[in-house]
């Protein structure tokens, strides 16, 4: 017998096979809904709780992925990429990556060919870091136990960026929050690209004090997406700052740590460490 649950699950996942095969015709939300027997107002309720996005914002991603796709692998021209991505003219293009990529199309099409990065390996209590910084902020930090593999990563997301080893203010404003009491640091800027989804879920993190931890599920309710726990663990994972952007202190609700992209060890050395830490400045 089927569930009330696996009914919406059906109609969620036919709504997105909907929208993943009519995605050029840029469906409205009228008419996914009606494919789904549904209000719109119900639809958009139903598909935001258990897709952790709304409708409009998961075509979005759609369109963009096949935009991406057209810019990379076909070297297709601005115009035809909107046209082709059922978007009405390259202006629509333009909005569309600048609100999710944080970067126009012509520079995705470079490969951030007109970026600068400087990028340094530092110690640090939890082994060596791999710091990177754009003349905007920080825009990636990660625990480099191979440094060849850290850099290779690092170079990935920006295959065409003007890279130097090199420390600047920036990084080492950074370095300073394993021996500084963070209320006395500077402020550290940083130069992320992710969706509006994942950024609110990193800010929440950056909200969680020193010391203290939060589980999946109050982190979902924080963002009021409080059925999207899932995806709101997935976006811990996708965290391009390691230790500055905290997602080592989010930790399932029954008490257990959970993983860690950096390693299970790391992050409880670092709960525990954190935790002495806040003890000390309490005596």
């Amino acid at each position: 017998m089927e569930t009330q649950t696996d009914i919406h699950f059906y109609r969620i996942a036919e709504a997105i096979e909907y929208i993943q095969r009519n995605f050029k015709a840029q469906p409205q939300l009228d008419e996914v809904a009606e494919q789904i027997h549904l209000s719109s107002y119900h639809f958009q309720r139903l598909f935001t709780e258990w897709a952790g996005v709304s409708p409009k914002k998961f075509l979005q991603y759609i369109t963009l992925a096949y935009a991406k796709k057209m810019l990379k692998e076909q070297q297709a021209t601005l115009f035809e990429t909107a046209l082709d991505s059922g978007l009405s003219g390259t202006g629509r293009l333009h909005d569309l990556f600048i609100n999710i990529e944080g970067m126009t199309p012509g520079e995705y099409k470079k490969g951030g060919e007109a970026l600068s990065i400087n990028y340094s390996f530092a110690e640090c209590p939890f082994g060596t870091l791999l710091v990177a910084s754009t003349a905007k902020g920080i825009c990636h930090i990660a625990f480099a136990d191979d440094a060849q593999e850290a850099l290779s990563e690092l170079k990935a997301m920006f295959p065409n960026a003007h890279y130097q080893q090199m420390v600047d203010m920036q990084q080492q404003n950074v370095l300073y929050i394993f021996t500084h009491d963070w209320n006395q640091l500077h402020q550290i800027k940083l130069h992320l690209k992710g969706t509006d989804f994942q950024l609110k879920v990193w800010e929440t993190l950056l909200k969680i004090p020193k010391g203290q931890l939060a589980s999946y599920g109050s982190i979902a309710k924080q963002i009021s997406r409080p059925k999207a726990s899932r995806a709101v663990g997935t976006a811990i994972g996708d965290n391009p700052v390691a230790y500055l952007i905290p997602c080592h202190r989010v930790i399932q609700s029954s008490g257990v740590f959970g993983g860690y992209h950096w390693g299970s060890v790391r992050k409880t050395a670092m709960i525990g460490w954190e935790a002495a830490q806040t003890d000390q400045f309490n005596v």
